[in-house]
């Protein structure tokens, strides 16, 4: 007797259920995906159709959502439907991709590693450390990577496979593990750079000017996974240990030995996409693959890899990670936030795992009602379903329910895709009816500058984003604002990225990290497009101008001088700064103790903590050094959230005998400038600065700004001098009880 189910992965399970149903032989062939069990009264012979054979897990649905999203951003997206980005989207799936293959059979056990990414990082800053400071050859540096990423792996392997701890805890376990010795090695501070090109070209460079390095790994990577997983005894037995471990210790297959190799692989696998990651960026960070974890896992689930084991494919894989990868792309190409992509990876995600709820069920349903297979465990197949008598009805009503759900979600995809492209027409109209468009280039060609802040979310960029948004429009600048929401340097590379497929005429960047995102920027400018920096600067041959807010030196002298007159020229203080990596903050630093050595001798900078731009990091550590530095008086804080964190840590320490100043917004500060708690808050209009920059980026790209100039006429703002390749703001300003109502910023 014969039955066709919906999947492989349905005849699988048929294959592995345990052996109490009187089975007296069981023989599967994957090859083949046939399944037959032979029983004292009659055959069962199972075989899927050709389409469940090719796509066990219904992976044809994200060939659909592939060449849906394909479709959508070919029409809205600049450039999208390029063989150069085309080659773009595969070089930015490189590095996650390879922790996605790595967790395929990971998860096809029934397991899970969080660590693969902090593993990442470890690598990366050890590597960095053996090259530049050990002066071991870039080679062997990088084979030590690899070895410290399988020996990660090997100590989560034996928790896991040998004192059969749950992988969940583990790796939880080792994801802070890892991450922590990583951000030890470097204090948190060392950023490796200044990699040779030959090794750069791994992650930089192009075969015949086209196809990216790294795209060769990863297509071996694939190739060997597939073959490994699909076409060996060891893949096949891993798919038996999903299902049912103990049933497949009875089967003879070693577990603990196999689950310890999977897990070693997956370390590897870390070390590996670290390397790729560090030629990739120019830079080797601790931060190196933070949330890389996330996605990985996410790629695989939307793939049709169950959560509980068992199901999984290498193919299923690749298309689950490039619909994220060309998500992302398409929506950046677009010209839509960032934050849209991570709402429809989600959906798609959650919208899988509810899928997945379907497969056992139509398994018991399918099979219901056999002779040979009465004796089966009914809650096993059913999952809680009711009976039925209609079982292939039923199959097909689950059928059509799961096309049904994908079905909304690609409409609902659309649909905001869509929205938001109009609502960004709409806008456009709106400004041409308004007469606003302001002058345009000689061939009528509306200029597109493309500007980034550090963090969206940070209130600081949020303000220079008013006044960059009045320029655009005095203009007729076409202004596309994105970045990370949080200090990322690696996001803002991918962002770059993108900003170059789409053919740009002007990038603009608040650098988080110099020597990271540097070599990108250079990578715009060959290719025709203006870049400068504002805020905070990249190396000098990466960009053409630095909108300099004010320069180091005042602003050094500026906060050093407020200190001094708080503490009557003599104490001790501690500076809160955003990021220890962050390039202009650690200028500041730099002039402050320049001002300190060469004015101060009295005063005493006892300690300098990260706050990573975070208010709540702030409070904590601001709480932190009150204690382990009770002589401190003054607290300055030169991060816009920052002031106001440390603030807060003063005022309920009680700690009256000491003061808050530094860099931050008038509006943020106000309720701790009238109390006394913040005695002075130093910084320069961030609406000016937002306004200049988008004047700047115009005079740049319609050729009115070129080096050797000495001034610029920039609207409201009047005469601006430019000095080389600096446009200056002007000198920082002091707010205080005095003055801070005149300001709403």
């Amino acid at each position: 007797m014969n039955f066709v189910l919906s999947s492989a992965a349905d005849a699988r399970r048929i294959a592995l259920l345990r052996p109490k149903h009187k089975v007296q032989s069981t023989k599967y062939k994957t090859d083949t995906r046939r399944v037959i069990a032979r029983s004292a009264s009659s055959e069962l012979k199972i075989e899927a159709p050709w389409h469940a054979r090719v796509f066990p897990n219904h992976e044809w649905a994200l060939v659909v959502v592939l060449l849906f999203e394909c479709t959508v951003f070919s029409l809205s997206g600049a450039n999208f439907f390029t063989a150069a980005n085309s080659f773009e989207v595969t070089r930015l799936a490189v590095e996650i991709g390879l922790l996605a293959l790595a967790l395929t059979p990971i998860i096809i056990t029934g397991g899970i590693d969080l660590s693969v990414g902090s593993i990442m990082g470890l690598a990366a800053v050890v590597m960095g450390a053996l090259w530049r400071d050990a002066h071991l050859p870039l080679i062997i540096a990088a084979v030590a990577a690899l070895v410290l990423g399988a020996l990660g792996g090997t100590l989560n392997g034996v928790l896991i496979a040998r004192l059969k701890l749950p992988p969940l805890i583990v790796t939880l376990g080792t994801f802070s593990l890892f991450r922590g010795v990583a951000e030890g090695l470097t204090r948190g501070i060392e950023n490796y750079s200044g990699f040779p090109s030959r090794f750069l070209y791994l992650g930089q460079g192009y075969v015949g000017h086209i196809i990216p390095t790294q795209l060769f790994i990863f297509i071996v990577a694939v190739l060997a996974f597939f073959w490994w997983l699909h076409r060996t005894a060891f893949g096949r037995s891993l798919y038996a240990i999903g299902h049912s471990a103990e049933g497949a210790r009875y089967a003879g297959i070693a577990v603990a030995q196999k689950l310890f190799v999977v897990y070693l692989i997956s370390g590897f696998a870390s070390s590996l996409s670290a390397i790729i990651y560090v030629a990739h960026l120019g830079q080797a960070k601790s931060d190196a693959g933070t949330g890389y974890e996330l996605m990985a896992i996410a790629a695989v689930v939307l793939g049709g890899a169950s959560i509980f084991g068992g199901r999984g494919t290498i193919l299923g894989t690749v298309l689950g990670l490039f619909a994220i990868v060309v998500l992302q792309n398409g929506l950046r190409l677009s010209g839509q936030p960032a934050e849209l992509a991570g709402i429809l990876t989600g959906v798609l995600l959650l919208v899988t795992i509810v899928l997945n709820r379907f497969s056992w069920s139509s398994v018991g349903v399918a099979l219901r009602g056999h002779p040979s297979l009465n004796s089966f465990d009914s809650g096993l197949l059913e999952k809680g379903r009711p009976r039925s008598d209609g079982p292939i009805n039923q199959e097909l009503d689950v059928k059509n329910s799961q096309v049904a759900i994908l079905s909304v979600v690609i409409l609902l995809a659309a649909l905001l895709v869509a929205g938001s492209n109009w609502l960004l027409v709409r806008s456009i109209r709106q400004d041409v009816k308004q007469g606003q468009q302001g002058p345009v280039t000689s061939s009528n060609h509306r200029l597109q500058v493309a500007m980034m802040p550090k963090a969206k979310g940070d209130p600081y960029f949020v303000s220079c984003r008013q006044g960059a948004e009045e320029a655009a429009k005095e203009l007729g600048v076409d202004l596309l604002w994105d970045g990370p929401t949080d200090l990322d340097p690696a996001k803002q590379n991918e962002v770059v990225e993108a900003w170059i497929t789409k053919g740009v005429d002007v990038i603009a960047v608040s650098v988080e990290n110099q020597a990271g995102i540097s070599t990108v920027l250079r990578k715009a400018r060959e290719k025709g497009i203006k870049v400068i920096t504002w805020d905070a600067d990249s190396e000098k041959d990466a960009r053409d101008f630095l909108i300099n807010q004010a320069t180091p030196q005042g602003i050094g002298n500026t906060l050093t001088d407020e200190a001094a007159r708080i503490m009557n020229n003599k104490g001790d203080f501690a500076i809160v700064t955003a990021s220890l990596s962050a390039a202009n903050q650690n200028e500041w630093i730099k002039n402050i103790k320049a001002r300190l050595a060469e004015k101060y001798p009295d005063l005493k900078l006892v300690a300098i903590q990260p706050s990573e731009g975070d208010r709540d990091r702030a409070f904590s550590e601001t709480q932190t050094i009150l204690k382990v530095y009770p002589t401190v008086k003054v607290i300055m804080a030169i991060a816009a959230p920052a002031v106001p964190g440390a603030a807060e840590a003063v005022k309920q320490a009680g700690r009256t005998d000491v003061k808050v100043t530094g860099l931050s917004l008038p509006n943020m500060n106000k309720p701790y400038v009238k109390t006394g708690v913040v005695d002075s808050v130093v910084l320069w209009n961030t609406v000016d600065l937002g306004y200049l920059t988008v004047y700047a980026a115009h005079a740049l790209g319609t050729g009115q700004l070129k080096r050797g100039d000495n001034q610029l006429i920039a609207g409201r703002l009047g005469k601006i001098e430019v000095v080389n390749d600096e446009v200056r703001l002007g000198a920082p300003f002091v707010f205080n009880k005095d003055n801070i109502d005149r300001f709403d910023f």
